[in-house]
């Protein structure tokens, strides 16, 4: 009889831990999706713009086509742009290492 009473022992405090390791994941899952709701949120509102972006990129298109010198212009002041903001990034990030 006493191994019966162990094995019930025994199994009550397996469902104990079981439950206590079943808290201890909705804790850690809460916790997982409180870190990466940023990144969910951003991920979806790309989900969202991408077909406005297949839009804008046959709009573009066909602008291009139509005005290939506008096209070019537009493409250098954008890399221009971009090159500047590159460079002031990079200043502001050494300065900040001084």
């Amino acid at each position: 009889m006493s191994s019966k009473t162990e094995l019930r022992q025994r199994k009550a405090f397996l469902l104990s831990q079981i439950q206590q390791q079943r808290l201890d994941l909705a804790a850690s899952r809460r916790d997982w999706v409180d870190a990466t709701r940023p990144l969910d949120r951003s991920w979806n509102t790309f989900l969202n713009l991408r077909s406005w972006v297949l839009v804008g990129s046959s709009v573009m298109a066909i602008w291009g086509v139509r005005h290939p010198s506008k096209l070019i212009r537009w493409t250098r002041r954008g890399f221009g742009i971009w090159s500047a903001w590159r460079l002031v990034k990079a200043t502001l990030r050494q300065q900040q290492l001084r």
